[in-house]
């Protein structure tokens, strides 16, 4: 008896175990496959041509985006300081303002919270962090409510702080968080001034563009990830794997990368950033960022699909990218309307702007000073540079 159930148990272990091994050798679902390349900038970019034919377009573009208007000193008109136009793997246009040259830093201000971005995603890469984590997993908050607030919740402005984003345009610069956050009361421990804001909403219910929603998502994903890598983990994980050494990223008091604004570099490495988002987060055939993180990080904003908050026409984001999507209801036309729909930038301040239009395997970049608001349209400056390149093989 005894020897009779030990054979059926045998039996039963044997065909328990033939059927995991039948279901492991049956295929999953393929991961998505990595783009193919030719070449990768890594070391440096590859260099092309426009095609011939083009110097009518040319003169157009140049035309609207070097022509300075007044002395330098009242910083009218559209100031741009550089223009780098890379069309399938290769520069094909390069051109910079007197006083500006190809390996000299510029300011990225908040294009710097596309890159928090790609921290994050490698930090999820790397199972230290979920989007459904709360921020109190990984950081002390000032204020307990704010232990509310999600990953996912930063990456989509929908953290309901009571934030103020108010530049040196927006009037009452007193009350701008972001200006005390950046260089007042805050910049000594940014985690614990932005979390001391009091919730205007319930996270997730209300979208508003916040410096201190992408900053104090650098510093949860800064937690989790130094204790794994150790200091500079930014540069070994993201920057040197893509070939970006220009690089500068300032940090606050308490070592926290200033996510959302203070990070430097050359137009050509800036392009590098953007040459990975265009390439769906992989480089060299190696995938660095999730299987569909890009795809989910240029859909709309959930919270922005729900309530808005100091918002404006055109004002339409993923996760930390500006999009040209019409979103039905509140945002009927395409905010670029001489753009490819799939077109979506990094943006920052006085004018920069790293603009991905995956359907023309095109990235253009712009470094720029622009001070006097309303001069320069980013519709016009892309819609004068896309027949640079359209039409080519």
């Amino acid at each position: 008896m005894i020897r009779s159930t030990l054979f059926h148990c045998l039996l039963s272990s044997r065909g328990l175990l033939a059927l995991l091994a039948a279901l492991l050798a049956v295929p999953g679902p393929a991961a998505a496959a990595c783009p193919e390349r030719a070449e990768w900038p890594t070391r440096d970019w590859p260099t092309g041509a426009l095609p011939a034919g083009r110097e009518q377009a040319l003169e157009a573009f140049e035309a609207y985006a070097f022509t300075r208007v007044g002395k330098d000193e009242e910083r009218k008109g559209v100031r741009t300081d550089g223009v780098l136009i890379v069309h399938r793997g290769r520069v094909v246009y390069e051109r910079y303002a007197p006083g500006w040259k190809a390996d000299k830093r510029h300011l990225g201000w908040s294009m710097t919270k596309s890159v928090t971005n790609a921290l994050t995603a490698l930090a999820v890469a790397h199972g230290a962090l979920s989007v459904d984590d709360s921020i109190c997993k990984h950081v002390k908050a000032a204020n307990e409510a704010a232990c509310a607030i999600t990953v996912r919740h930063l990456l989509e402005f929908g953290s309901g702080l009571d934030w103020k984003e108010g530049y040196e345009s927006g009037g009452g610069l007193q009350s701008s968080s972001v200006l005390a956050m950046l260089y007042g009361e805050g910049r000594g421990d940014m985690v614990r001034f932005i979390t001391s804001h009091a919730l205007r909403d319930a996270p997730g219910t209300s979208w508003e563009y916040s410096s201190g929603d992408t900053t104090l998502l650098a510093g949860v994903v800064g937690a989790v990830m130094r204790p794994r890598f150790g200091e500079g983990w930014e540069w070994r994980l993201l920057m040197d794997p893509v070939g970006v050494r220009s690089a500068v990223w300032e940090r606050d008091g308490q070592g926290v990368l200033v996510g959302s604004s203070l990070m430097h570099a050359t137009p050509r490495d800036w392009a590098k950033l953007g040459f990975l988002f265009l390439n769906d987060g992989c480089w060299e055939g190696q995938r660095l960022l999730p299987e569909g993180w890009m795809a989910v990080s240029v859909a709309v904003s959930e919270p922005l699909k729900q309530k808005r908050v100091d918002w404006d026409p055109g004002d339409v984001q993923g996760r930390q990218f500006w999009l040209n999507r019409r979103v039905p209801g509140f945002q009927d036309e395409k905010p670029w309307p001489d753009v490819p729909e799939d077109a979506y930038a990094m943006r920052g301040h006085w004018g920069q702007s790293v603009t991905i239009i995956p359907s023309r395997d095109l990235v253009v970049v712009r470094m720029a000073d622009d001070r006097q608001s309303g001069a320069f349209n980013l519709n016009t400056f892309l819609a004068r540079a896309l027949p640079l390149v359209e039409g080519t093989p």
